[in-house]
């Protein structure tokens, strides 16, 4: 019902709850309400629902704390910065390059970065863990240009923004494997900072519980509103509200504009995002006006202002902005003649000036306070509304300004003037566009260098190693997985639980274990360790689980060590590149293991693991149940047949698809020498299998170097004759390429070497810095690969068989002295059983036999008529369709 019949009772009943909160507070206001609505609930009806508030700041003007710094001082840094954030990407792209550059996301979110830097972030001190910031990728000009300013990075640097192939340049964006000593966090692949910050301060708090790091740090991420739209973005912000992290906050910088056009032109982005915040357990801080608008809400009377701002979209907020005052005055204002009466006193130059609240550094400064003192216990997100090319005649809030990287020398001249810094005309017109830095004895200076000192140092940086040096188990401290495993089948994921046991044991370096998972730790054998290790909750566990009188029963706890973290692969990995990147940003080093389903790893997060190269991460990464054919039952979206290709494309990862125990046992001790002893910026994923049978053990130090490098002989089976061929296995195929191998040994009478392939993809890499080292040395001896190293002098044609598609091992094609055929598994999965599949795909030991036998008859070693008896001798139809096409 919205309209009201009895006006008179509706003011006795707003004049009590006034009176309640003038009384007795707002705690008790709150709890009256709940009564009511609980009383209205029970009878039965239903109880109007409003998870919004006003379209106003959600801090009144007498609730605003006392600005502790020096406005005009920091108006002038603030100017200063905006000028030279302004003309960087203008420099840039004179040269005629193209360079790009955003200059309009950084002027609509000066102020907030600066209230940030001037009074709240701390660096990490000895008594201080620092605060955590993801900058919003688009506004990086306005980082370097303060950098700049404080002294940190030189002209030259910021002439060569976006020039880095010399090693001179500043990155386009937030990238650490480009300025490792800078930046943080990568966040410009839109979705990726907020989720990467919700997890990082989950983790930042499961540390604090485990009492590895001191308290204190926060975590702030700012964002914008079009980058909302992302799954990302929004997706786990509910484990934020649910956990209680209220060493979270958000800053969202609402300008209504995203690259095309406004956000929600026929909407209201700051109304929409307040209820998914406040539904998910967040503390909202709308900061909507600036202070030029408070003198208008206490003369309006009537609300007719609050109505009118709850009324209008943002297509029209927009258009008020970019059209100026005169149309502001006619087309807001005017729509009520109360409100034109309002203000009727202002000039339109004055309407124009009315500005928003993220703009205003005293409402900024009352929200990140709120943010940190008064939050409830909760994670809190501010809502800031800005215009987007704040400042900038030629982009203020028009649907072209995401773009915008050239000025024109009158447009120069014009934010010159509003910036105040001493530019001359003469250097503008001559196209010099300098930069400016006031004189170090100089208040601006002093000013900086006061408040950044208070709060520990400059930001950003980034810590490249941790001080902390680790020791790590030896190989032979693996010997029960290194060891033959007599008559006992297992799988390589029953090995790589016992080598994960194992580490969490090790006294040295046991508490830096984490182990996560989303919601699969059955399916891999990982029950086991919930009662020896816990699973982490930061409220323990509040009830008695269903299976407590079991061994293996489900034990939360506040110190628990496995992150168990839901159906939510983006999640777990976000969990994993926070643990993983510890060393830097806690300088406390800890090894996550993040298993999965292989097939829901690269292929489902492939930005986040993107994000973990640039970041440096360091940790392992087990794609559990791996290969098209291991997994059987489970069909097309389940069966991996690629994920050590994608893996590939990364630089610093380091792939491994294992067939044997000893393999594992002996790559994941190499990984933790590389990652924790020696501080190595490489992660690792690893590849195991569900599939049990029988595991030879490990011989000597030249198989585990072999293992190392991607390929080791494993069975050294050719001595004199004619009929000889290589096999090639890996993974989940290895036991079919040796079943081949017998069966051409006992039919056929064809000696037969097999090599086990750890990884193809770093066999690839390793030849191709072969290659390029005997490009730029022509005169010297060429240096062989270790492809071509161990293979060269081996007889007969090589046949490769993988559970993957066959890119995957035609990478080496080039450096294998021999004829080389290459099996895979291309096509889509299904479900069925693995020796259908096999069949299905080409790659069981009868297709291996074949192939082989082709091979040899290729080469004239035998008749091709022998090849067509093998097909009809093992019951293989030629006219089977390819796997490819079905």
């Amino acid at each position: 019902m919205e309209h009201d019949i009895d006006p008179i009772e509706t003011q006795e009943w707003l004049d009590a709850l006034a009176s309640v909160l003038r009384e007795e507070g707002n705690d008790r206001a709150q709890f009256l309400l709940k009564r009511l609505s609980d009383e209205v609930s029970s009878s039965g009806e239903d109880v109007p629902f409003a998870i919004n508030t006003p379209f106003r700041n959600t801090i009144r003007l007498d609730e605003e704390p006392k600005y502790p710094g020096d406005n005009e001082l920091e108006r002038k840094i603030r100017a200063m910065i905006r000028w030279n954030a302004v003309a960087m990407v203008v420099r840039a792209n004179k040269s005629g390059d193209d360079l790009g550059g955003h200059i309009s996301s950084f002027q609509s979110s000066a102020t907030l970065y600066d209230i940030g830097f001037n009074h709240f972030w701390r660096a990490p001190t000895a008594t201080h863990p620092g605060d955590m910031v993801y900058f919003q990728g688009h506004i990086a000009p306005g980082i370097y240009a303060r950098s700049f300013v404080e002294g940190r990075l030189t002209e030259e640097q910021l002439d060569n923004f976006r020039r880095e192939v010399d090693g001179k340049g500043l990155s386009s964006y937030p990238h650490p494997w480009l300025m490792p000593d800078y930046w943080q966090f990568p966040t410009v692949s839109m979705g990726l900072g907020p989720i990467q910050a919700i997890y990082q301060a989950h983790v930042m708090r499961y540390l604090e519980n485990h009492e590895k790091i001191e308290k204190g740090g926060r975590v702030w991420a700012f964002l914008g509103d079009g980058e909302m739209d992302e799954p990302e973005s929004l997706g786990a912000i509910s484990l934020a509200g649910r956990e209680h992290l209220d060493n979270l906050n958000f800053v969202i910088n609402c300008n209504l504009q995203r690259l095309d056009g406004p956000v929600r032109g026929n909407g209201k982005i700051v109304q929409e995002l307040e209820g998914m915040f406040r539904g998910a357990g967040w503390n909202v801080v709308k900061v909507i006006w600036g202070r030029h608008w408070d003198k208008l809400f206490a003369a309006d009377k009537k609300g007719l202002l609050q109505k009118r701002m709850d009324e209008v979209v943002d297509g029209e907020l927009q258009a008020y902005k970019s059209h100026g005052g005169a149309y502001t005055r006619e087309h807001f204002f005017g729509k009520y003649p109360e409100l034109a009466e309002l203000v009727k006193d202002l000039s339109d130059e004055d309407i124009y000036r009315l500005n928003r609240g993220g703009h205003d550094p005293y409402k900024v400064y009352a929200a990140f306070q709120k943010a940190v003192s008064d939050n409830n216990g909760q994670p809190t997100v501010i809502l800031a509304h800005t215009v987007k090319g704040y400042g900038i005649e030629a982009g203020e809030a028009k649907n072209m300004t995401h773009s915008l990287k050239k000025l024109s020398v009158d447009d120069l001249k014009t934010f010159r003037d509003r910036c105040g810094v001493p530019i001359s005309d003469e250097d503008l017109e001559a196209g010099k566009i300098p930069f400016y830095r006031p004189s170090e004895n100089s208040p601006e200076m002093q000013y900086i260098r006061n408040h950044r000192n208070n709060l520990g140092g400059y930001l950003p940086m980034r810590r490249a190693k941790a001080e902390d040096k680790l020791e790590v188990p030896t190989l032979e401290d693996f010997s029960a997985v290194t060891k033959d495993s007599g008559d006992r089948e297992i799988s390589t994921t029953m090995a790589f639980n016992r080598v994960l046991t194992q580490l969490l044991k090790d006294k040295k370096i046991g508490n830096r274990i984490v182990p996560i998972v989303p919601d699969e730790a059955r399916t891999f054998g990982m029950e086991g360790m919930f009662r020896q290790f816990g699973i982490y909750s930061p409220w323990g566990q509040t009830y008695i689980p269903q299976d407590k009188n079991q061994v293996m029963w489900y034990k939360e706890d506040v110190k628990g060590q496995i992150l168990q973290e839901g159906i939510n692969e983006s999640g777990a990995m976000s969990s994993w590149i926070a643990a993983a990147t510890a060393y830097s940003t806690y300088n406390y080093q800890l090894v996550p293991f993040y298993v999965y389903y292989s097939m829901f790893g690269f292929q489902r997060i492939g930005d986040l693991a993107w994000a973990s190269g640039d970041l440096q991460a360091r940790g392992f990464l087990i794609g559990a149940t791996s290969g098209r054919t291991t997994l059987n039952g489970e069909g097309l979206q389940h069966q991996d047949g690629h994920s050590h290709i994608l893996a590939g494309t990364i630089p610093n990862c380091v792939t491994y698809d294992c067939s044997y125990g000893y393999e594992l046992a002996t790559i994941v001790q190499d990984g933790l020498k590389r990652m924790v002893e020696d501080q190595e910026n490489v992660f690792y994923y690893i590849t195991t299998l569900n599939e049990n049978y029988q595991h030879p053990g490990l011989v000597d130090d030249k198989m585990a170097d072999g293992i190392k490098k991607g390929m080791y002989l494993l069975e050294d089976g050719v001595k004199k004759g004619k009929k000889t061929v290589q096999l090639m296995g890996s993974g989940s195929i290895m036991q079919e390429v040796r079943a081949a191998a017998e069966m051409l040994r006992d039919n056929w009478g064809v000696q037969v070497d097999v090599w086990a392939v750890t990884s193809y993809n770093e066999l690839t890499r390793e030849a191709l810095d072969a290659d390029r080292e005997n490009l730029l040395n022509p005169e010297a001896k060429p240096r062989e690969s270790y492809v071509t190293e161990v293979m060269k002098g081996r007889r007969g044609p090589v046949i490769s068989a993988s559970d993957y598609m066959k890119n995957y091992a035609n990478q080496i094609r080039k450096w294998v002295p021999q004829e080389y055929h290459v099996l895979g598994t291309d096509g889509f999965g299904r479900s069925d059983s693995r020796a259908q599949l096999r069949h299905f795909f080409e790659v069981d030991r009868n297709w291996i036999t074949v192939a082989a036998l082709k091979a040899l008859a290729d080469e004239g070693t035998i008749e091709a008529k022998e090849v067509t008896a093998a097909f009809e001798k093992l019951g293989l139809d030629t006219n089977k369709p390819n796997p490819v096409t079905v």
